[in-house]
């Protein structure tokens, strides 16, 4: 298949570790599939791991053969794709996309703190638990870094007991009210899902079809 853009696959596993999944999945939507590695909670706290997945964009970016960047990943992956597309790699604007599979965006959320509140990821990732108000909370929550318009889609299985569902439903409609196109997939099953899975190949590929060059 013709290669309509590069897509900078980042790995999940909580900040902590790297999860199997590479993205290699999303390859015959007519993407070059490109991995990001990023210093884990034990080597560093936020926003050190953002500084990582942008150096690895501009790596991508110069290898790219002038095709648009997209930037993906699934779970903690999702999030920190999340931040590089709506910031930007060098300014707000400059990814073509962002693609966020079953992630975390919100480390205040309720349901989130009682899902998760003997094991929280997010306290690890900033060094201390996230607290209203606290600079690195509203740093690191994926909403404080709304407006430059780039065009998201957001997948989640609606058992996830690991990422409340509610999370992305509410971040799909922070995102159009600030003027960002958005597709979003509740979908069945829980989290680390499939990327191979039919449901999860067609909106896919029917975001890329909005977003990307034709074949």
């Amino acid at each position: 298949m013709t290669e309509r853009g590069v897509l900078l696959w980042i790995h999940g596993g909580g900040w902590r570790a790297r999860y199997h999944e590479d993205g290699a999945a999303l390859a015959p939507l007519g993407l070059r599939v490109v991995a990001a590695a990023y210093r884990f909670v034990t080597e560093a706290h936020w926003p050190a791991q953002l500084a990582d997945v942008r150096a690895a964009a501009r790596a991508a970016r110069a290898a790219a053969d002038g095709l648009p960047l997209l930037v993906g990943g699934d779970s903690a992956g999702g999030m920190l794709a999340l931040h590089l597309a709506l910031r930007g790699v060098d300014r707000p604007g400059d990814v073509a996309a962002g693609l966020a599979y079953w992630a975390p965006v919100d480390p205040l959320d309720p349901q989130w703190r009682r899902l998760r509140a003997h094991d929280d990821p997010w306290a690890d990732l900033l060094g201390h638990p996230p607290a209203a108000g606290d600079p690195a909370t509203v740093d690191a929550a994926v909403a404080s870094h709304l407006g430059s318009g780039v065009p998201v889609l957001l997948v989640q299985g609606r058992e996830d007991a690991s990422v409340p569902a509610a999370q992305s439903v509410a971040l799909a409609g922070q995102l159009l009210a600030a003027g960002h196109p958005v597709h979003t997939w509740i979908t069945h099953g829980g989290h680390a899902l499939d990327l191979a899975r039919p449901d999860i190949q067609a909106v896919t590929a029917a975001f890329l079809d909005t977003v990307l060059p034709p074949a």
